[in-house]
């Protein structure tokens, strides 16, 4: 069929072409022990959280925790990128607040990769000027139990007699 330098030409154009390069960054965002990691792509607008869309969070008042992002940029800053995001470890409320982080660290991301440093400091201004914790983690951690007391700091209570 084909010689040597046209076998490879063809296998090589063959590639090229079946695997396009999909624009897409990968970012965590953390609370305690609860860590998402959103997963921001070229799209159209959609958003899930394990495989769930974001209307179907529960509880719902912690629902508008997690759509504060888009709340905040507006939806046509996300209408051209899909986030899906994976969240495990912590608590309820941890795990809405990593979700929040990793949303909006995602498409701050985004920007600064696929489109241009402008948009992304406008984008990152907006967030970090309505709250610091969406861009940057809380290094909180619970500290753990010593001995002579019921927790952290607590001691047992002392008695002379």
């Amino acid at each position: 069929w084909f010689g040597e330098g046209e076998r490879t030409l063809f296998l090589f154009y063959l590639f090229s072409t079946s695997f396009k390069m999909v624009k897409s960054v990968q970012v965590f965002g953390r609370k305690k022990n609860a860590t998402a990691v959103a997963l921001c792509r070229e799209g159209h607008g959609l958003a899930k959280v394990n495989g769930q869309p974001l209307e179907l969070i529960q509880p719902a008042t912690l629902r508008e925790k997690v759509l504060e992002p888009f709340n905040i940029l507006g939806k046509d800053k996300f209408a051209e990128v899909d986030i899906r995001v994976r969240v495990k470890g912590g608590g309820h409320v941890a795990q809405i607040y990593a979700i929040r982080q990793a949303i909006a660290k995602s498409l701050v991301a985004y920007y600064q990769k696929f489109v241009d440093e402008a948009s992304k400091k406008q984008i990152k201004d907006l967030l970090l000027q309505y709250d610091r914790t969406l861009l940057v983690a809380d290094p909180r951690r619970c500290e753990p139990k010593k001995f002579g007391g019921a927790g952290a700091r607590a001691r047992y209570q002392k008695s002379y007699r």
